[in-house]
């Protein structure tokens, strides 16, 4: 008798499946079962942001939640964020254009955490808020000036 379950959700806009231990993180199933890499895994105790994905379009730490607490929701990785034809995204372009991926560790927890703020915010806001709105994020680089200007170029405003 196996003790997984059937996960069911959608994954960047497509219905994806797959059978997980109860205690199976989230994080480990997007990169292990789903071959969605994307989504790094550092501290592994929600500390650092590195592993976030957005969960019905709320910023959550892939890595503190459970695939089977996903179960039946929508799930976006940074994979989700390239158009559809493949190419950029118009924030991912941002942050290549303005040297905001530096050594791109914490890239894709922070372009998602960062669709996330433009969501509510499509003006951009002001750096302070930018700031705040990434603090949940620890970039190794210390580099936080170029991905707010990343962060603030996709939104339409002058680096």
């Amino acid at each position: 008798m196996s003790d997984r379950l059937v996960v069911r959700l959608e994954v960047n806009g497509m219905p994806r499946e797959g059978l997980a231990e109860p205690r199976r993180t989230l994080a480990d199933f997007l990169r292990d079962d789903l071959d969605l890499t994307g989504t790094h895994v550092a501290c592994e105790n929600g500390f650092c942001g590195n592993c976030n994905v957005l969960v019905d379009g709320e910023t959550v730490r892939a890595c503190l939640m459970f695939a089977v607490q996903a179960d039946g929701r929508a799930v976006t990785t940074v994979e989700g964020l390239a158009e559809p034809n493949g190419t950029l995204g118009r924030l991912q372009q941002a942050f290549h254009d303005n040297h905001g991926l530096q050594c791109g560790f914490c890239t894709p927890a922070m372009l998602l955490t960062a669709h996330e703020y433009l969501e509510a915010h499509p003006d951009g806001g002001t750096d302070e808020q930018i700031r705040d709105a990434i603090s949940g994020v620890i970039c190794r680089c210390t580099g936080y000036q170029h991905i707010v200007d990343s962060i603030r170029a996709a939104a339409g405003g002058a680096t």
